[in-house]
């Protein structure tokens, strides 16, 4: 909680944080209107599913060219710039008069969304470090609370506008304006000069220094991926709840979530990121021991459980993945988090041919799995790595 008493004390640690919550705020927006989308063009869910892949293409081809933006303007600049052109282009997709342009602004949302995302995970690690205070999990704490801002006030919202593009075009104007308010607190952050140059931005080439963090990010979003797309299912199908309670898995998921991400940083600044790490997925176990219950009340709990668990492991392997002695910060970052969207993207897709052949009982039991081959990792890998984090 330390450092969420920081980031609302100081702006400097304020602004960086806001981009978390502005990337979510209009994602939590545009989520709202999907239903809108899916009639006015008379869709069928594979192709809803088929668009919102063009978003996640656009994010994977946007990731190599991170660091080299990065390197060039500068990191702050760089995060300023994503955010103001995702707001931007958030809009487009409300607008487009056919699928194919739909998915077209799709591909190019997800371009900004990659460029934003990775340089803002960039610029904390950088005041991190520059500063010697811990706020990556609260960070990512506030992208969680941005989420919640956007889909909150966006259900007031959605009753008083009769066209959904003049909705998002007010949050977009919100974020740009807030941005500019805020952005002269990181605007100048670059990376240190003797980080430069170290390696060059080929995300193929440098995924050797990071890989035990890489695959650790994929399990890991591979694993969050998964919760939302199918703990719904999970309780609608297989506890057999009522439609109205499906949904009570994933928002205890994402309330504990956020939670642990307010309070990771002091956790890791107490135990270190490989302890974070190896806790959290020991966590994450015995809450799908408790979610394979079956029942109700303990699936539910499990669910909340299990967001608490992995909401520090992604941070600290991003904090872990910026402290790199062999890649400067843009490029670590770039590698772990195209690595760990890669798993995101996947996640759904496997789980669900899991279940296609078996059951979504068993698509969890291989969540569970996936889980411990993370926690060996840590404990085999990691913490001989990272020995000193």
């Amino acid at each position: 909680m330390k450092s969420l008493l920081l980031i609302l004390s100081n702006l400097k640690y304020f602004a960086p944080s806001w981009v978390f919550s502005s990337v979510n705020i209009l994602i939590g927006t545009w989520v709202l209107y999907l239903p809108h989308i899916k009639m006015k063009f008379e869709l069928n869910d594979s192709q809803i599913g088929l668009a919102l892949f063009f978003t996640a293409c656009g994010l994977l081809v946007s990731i190599p060219f991170v660091p080299y933006m990065n390197k060039r303007i500068g990191t702050g600049r760089s995060t300023k710039i994503g955010i103001i052109l995702l707001a931007l282009f958030f809009n487009l997709p409300l607008v487009a008069p056919n699928y194919s342009l739909l998915c077209t602004s799709l591909f190019l949302t997800g371009i900004f969304s990659g460029f934003t995302g990775t340089s803002m995970n960039a610029l904390v690690s950088i005041v991190e470090k520059r500063d010697r205070q811990n706020f990556m999990s609260a960070a990512h704490g506030f992208f969680s609370l941005g989420g919640f801002i956007g889909a909150g006030i966006g259900g007031f919202l959605i009753t008083r506008f009769s066209n959904p593009s003049y909705h998002m075009l007010l949050m977009s104007l919100f974020i740009i304006l807030t941005t500019l308010l805020l952005s002269n607190n990181y605007n100048h952050v670059k990376e240190p000069t003797q980080e430069k140059n170290k390696e060059s931005i080929n995300i193929f080439k440098n995924i050797k220094p990071v890989l035990g963090l890489s695959i650790i990010a994929f399990i890991i979003m591979f694993n969050e991926g998964a919760v939302e797309h199918w703990s719904n299912l999970f309780l609608f199908d297989i506890v057999h709840v009522e439609e109205s309670q499906a949904g009570f898995g994933f928002v205890i998921f994402s309330l504990m979530m956020t939670l642990g991400r307010f309070l990771g940083d002091g956790v890791s600044k107490k135990i270190g990121a490989i302890r974070s790490i190896s806790y959290g997925c020991i966590i994450a176990i015995i809450a799908y021991s408790l979610i394979l219950v079956s029942d109700f009340y303990i699936s539910v709990l499990g669910f909340g459980v299990l967001g608490l668990g992995i909401s520090v492991i992604i941070p600290e392997i991003f904090r872990l993945a910026g402290q790199s002695k062999h890649l400067n910060t843009s490029v670590a970052i770039s590698v772990v988090s195209g690595i760990g969207f890669m798993g995101f993207l996947i996640g759904p897709v496997l789980l669900g041919f899991i279940s296609s052949l078996s059951n979504l009982i068993m698509s969890y039991v291989f969540l569970l799995l996936l889980v411990g081959i993370a926690f060996s990792l840590v404990v085999f890998g990691l913490s001989r790595k990272y020995k000193n984090n």
